[in-house]
């Protein structure tokens, strides 16, 4: 794939522009699925708004990408399922009215031999295990339709593994929980324990026999949010096999953000308010109304401005905590708010630029960028058979 040479690479060595666009590189969370679905969203052409698209994976390198099925936690039972079914498909119809970009994938050999004929492939997640419904049927079926991954819980606790971001029901994981994650070893499904509990992720790598990752958590050392990874958890899902892919939220990055969020009143309700008088029930409307209002605020000084190079800050960290091979890339792009100079794919270069000027070597950069994520997905493929 030829470098671009777009106004997103300025800054750009050539050595970092060679390394990025000869590597594979994997984002292993997106929420672009959203827009798909409620605003007939056309990946095929360059949008001024939102974060992905084929022109902006284009000039970002964009090798591989997992686009999240995702319905919110209050949405549950064949409802939930329903919904998930209409995502799984608009996704893989954008694979089919782009065919010379994109290519369904599920596997780690998949996205090798996208890379070999320079497609970008099309991967799929499940994002949230109140969808299957409390039925492994429809695990199965989601496995089938070519989910990779599946993230246990969302932002609330499911009948069966307690999330982050609630009250404790299950102390981790129940019985059918673990019942859950030995399908999905079977399957060949990674098992992802971003959003859910200390206790949970504790009683997923008792229980899995396969390697599992954080599809798109962050550091809780830099930045003390539930939804971040302490450094104990990170160690223990690399010496698991696994893998913390870095989350780009501004709220998971800074906590200087994080702390002048809290002081902020009402903010939270101000955020709900406003995207909802806008967007109504749309929720890609409301992740990008999210967006303007926080730079809005950033901009009248109510909250600090965070730079891109806090991710670096992230990968750093987790790298010296858990090894070089056990560390990737989960931007949540079109799902949350974007440090400024990452707001889009097209600025993913930028990040192999910085680890070069950190002492990265290139094969250690590759790891982080792909090779890592193509790693894990074998041997998750290997321990099902």
């Amino acid at each position: 794939m030829a470098p671009p040479t777009s106004d997103s690479q300025s800054g750009i060595s050539s050595r970092a522009r060679d390394l990025h666009f000869r590597s594979i590189v994997i984002d292993t969370h997106v929420d672009t699925t959203q827009r798909l679905v409620f605003d007939n969203f056309d990946l095929g052409e360059r949008h001024s708004d939102g974060s992905v698209d084929i022109p902006r994976m284009r000039d970002g390198g964009v090798s591989a990408i997992f686009f999240a099925i995702w319905v919110p936690a209050t949405v549950t039972g064949r409802d939930a399922v329903q919904r998930a079914l209409g995502q799984i498909a608009a996704v893989r119809r954008q694979a089919e009215l782009h065919a010379h970009d994109l290519t369904l994938a599920r596997t780690a050999e998949d996205i090798c031999r996208a890379h070999d004929v320079g497609r970008i492939a099309l991967l799929m997640a499940i994002e949230g295990g109140h969808m299957i419904n409390h039925d492994l049927g429809v695990l199965r079926e989601y496995a089938s339709l070519g989910a990779s991954y599946m993230t246990l819980t969302h932002t609330r606790s499911s009948d069966w593994a307690d999330a982050s971001t609630d009250k404790p029901a299950h102390n981790g994981l129940s019985e059918f929980g673990k019942e859950v994650i030995r399908e999905m070893n079977r399957l060949g499904m990674i098992v992802d324990v971003s959003h859910i509990s200390d206790k949970a992720l504790s009683d997923v790598l008792a229980c899995s026999a396969a390697p599992v990752f954080a599809s798109h958590s962050s550091c809780r050392a830099l930045c003390e949010t539930p939804r971040n990874l302490s450094d104990g958890a990170i160690e223990a899902l690399a010496a698991k096999g696994g893998v913390v892919q870095i989350n780009f939220h501004v709220g998971f990055l800074s906590q200087e953000f994080r702390d002048a969020e809290k002081a902020q009143p009402g903010f939270d309700k101000q955020v709900e308010s406003e995207t909802a008088k806008r967007c109504g029930e749309n929720v890609a409307c409301k992740l990008l109304e999210s967006d303007r209002i926080v730079r809005a605020w950033v901009a009248e000084g109510k909250l600090p401005r965070v730079d891109w190079s806090k991710i670096v800050e992230h990968i750093d960290r987790a790298v010296k905590v858990a090894g070089i091979d056990h560390v990737g890339l989960g931007s949540d792009f079109d799902g949350a708010v974007m440090p400024y100079g990452m707001e889009d794919a097209s600025h993913l270069p930028r990040i192999t630029e910085a680890l070069l000027q950190r002492g990265y070597g290139e094969e250690q950069i590759q790891k982080i960028l792909g090779g890592n994520t193509l790693r894990l997905m074998q041997n998750v493929a290997a321990a099902a058979k």
